[in-house]
């Protein structure tokens, strides 16, 4: 019987990580890395992937990173197979690349719903497939981790930003998880999804700004909103065999808010 510790070890391992040039993705690429998996990060801007690839290998971490736009379905294919040659086998897909919109619902273009919906739902699903089908259904061993958010959990109250299509999308992911999770528990994969709350980054600076610190905070029943290691246990729990018999599931990171709201 393993220990703890060797339960949440990642030694060996290996991850695809979207969006890991930043914010979010890159906490978690962070968090992986740590742990001792191997990564490769996708984004689109070749110079933020060359940033985050230094930042890892200073704290330790080998990584590489491929740049691709996954609003271009055309992109996954040749991505997962590079991804796939560089290293071996994928054991964890982190889905986080995502796009948000504000504009009132009667407002929002529809190359604006189609941004966000290709980028935050179309892709996880090409992703998901491509690397299941690469890697994960022939070795029976899988991790995928989705990142929805509590927006996905609820409506917009009359007060609060107008993004209607990130929310619908994160709705999106959270059915898409519980679903894939299964159909695929009998190849031995887990798809589970993280909700974060507010957390700084370059998608939310617009919200921050909007609605202040000091206001999100408050709705929190812990009165913080998140930093850049609040997502990291859970991202690790998630990617490890402490997971072996979690699936399906949607965890929210978000300091109790979605608990009382």
């Amino acid at each position: 019987m393993r220990k703890v510790k060797q339960l949440f070890d990642l030694a060996g391992k290996t991850a695809l990580v979207t969006g890991g040039s930043r914010g979010l993705g890159l906490q978690i690429a962070e968090a992986l890395g740590e742990q001792g998996a191997t990564l490769v990060l996708v984004a689109r801007k070749q110079a933020e992937l060359d940033a985050a690839v230094a930042h890892l290998a200073a704290r330790g971490t080998k990584a590489s990173a491929i740049a691709a736009d996954l609003q271009d379905a055309a992109s996954v294919a040749p991505l997962v197979a590079e991804a796939m040659k560089r290293l071996g086998q994928i054991d964890i897909l982190v889905n986080n690349a995502g796009a948000s919109w504000g504009a009132p619902a009667e407002q929002m273009p529809l190359e604006a719903w189609d941004k966000v919906m290709n980028l935050n739902v179309r892709s996880i699903f090409l992703m998901s497939q491509a690397v299941a089908n690469a890697s994960m259904i022939p070795r029976k061993y899988g991790r995928i981790i989705n990142i929805a958010s509590i927006a996905g959990l609820s409506g917009n109250g009359p007060h609060s930003i107008q993004t209607i299509g990130y929310n619908t999308s994160k709705g999106a992911v959270v059915n898409f998880t519980r679903t894939l999770a299964g159909e695929w528990g009998k190849y031995g994969i887990t798809v589970n999804a993280l909700a974060p709350g507010f957390f700084p980054s370059k998608m939310t600076m617009g919200a921050l700004e909007a609605l202040g610190v000091d206001a999100l905070s408050s709705k929190a029943p812990l009165q913080r909103i998140g930093d850049d290691e609040d997502l990291k246990g859970a991202a690790v729990l998630f990617a490890s065999d402490a997971c072996k018999h979690i699936t399906g599931q949607i965890l929210a990171v978000d300091g109790g808010v979605s608990a009382v709201h």
